[in-house]
């Protein structure tokens, strides 16, 4: 169906919106938003509105870009970037619920479900197909890798690497296995996140130092594992680790 634009709504000049949009009474799309095809904002939504930043300069030329096939639940906010020129980005296919708050220069990765009341401060970094659990606080420049799940409640201080559960303030849980069966990952791939994780959290010494020598030693060369190790190489803060220290084979 053609792009609707319910009674009520606000779609400002100079936004853009792809094909079989549906913005619900209430929404209000600003002028720095572009939307993909068949994206729904629903009421009370605001998308494009300035970042919560007392530096900022309402004059800026900063913009937000959603993903094609993005639902944009009640009440959720997703604020444009600080600096000129600059986005806060939310991929393809990604559910935003109730209440969720995108800061200003987030980058959401696609199929990431972020659910009602989660808090996204600025410049967070989300990978593909994460799961944010209900009310969920993520602070500032943190990262949350790709297929992390973190539980409802969680305050994030800390980076999550890939793949990878976490809880309460910080904690690590282990790796996300259920997750990554549903996935369709590879039995032999999942045996070698579980060695690079022993590894990871085993080995004594700085953490991002283990990471860069277990890539160089070539033993995992499995796509995925070799993204897991890059991740700790990144970042500007440090990465969480296992809640009851070095997590055995019976906690994986």
């Amino acid at each position: 169906m053609p792009t609707s634009i319910h009674p009520t709504a606000i779609v400002e000049s100079g936004a853009e919106l792809g094909a079989d949009c549906v913005i619900h009474a209430y929404a209000i799309v600003r002028q720095w938003a572009i939307l993909g095809d068949r994206v729904a904002v629903h009421p009370f939504s605001v998308v494009g509105g300035d970042p919560q930043d007392l530096k900022f300069v309402s004059t800026t030329r900063s913009f937000v870009r959603i993903g094609s096939d993005t639902r944009i639940r009640e009440g959720v906010t997703v604020n444009r970037a600080t600096d000129e020129g600059h986005w806060t980005v939310v991929g393809d296919n990604c559910l935003l619920m109730a209440t969720a708050h995108v800061a200003h220069d987030c980058t959401v990765g696609r199929d990431v479900v972020v659910a009602n009341a989660v808090l996204l401060a600025g410049h967070v970094e989300v990978g593909d197909h994460a799961i944010l659990g209900g009310g969920a606080a993520i602070h500032q420049f943190c990262r949350v890798g790709e297929r992390a799940m973190v539980a409802g409640g969680t305050r994030a201080t800390l980076d999550y690497p890939p793949f990878c559960l976490a809880a309460e303030r910080d904690e690590l849980i282990g790796l996300n296995l259920i997750g990554l069966k549903r996935s369709g990952m590879e039995r032999e791939t999942v045996l070698q996140l579980k060695e690079a994780y022993r590894a990871i959290y085993g080995t004594p010494g700085n953490i991002r130092e283990v990471a860069a020598q277990l890539l160089a030693g070539g033993a995992f060369a499995a796509p995925p594992v070799q993204q897991f190790l890059r991740f700790f190489l990144a970042g500007k803060r440090s990465v969480a680790r296992p809640r009851r220290g070095f997590a055995g084979a019976d906690e994986l």
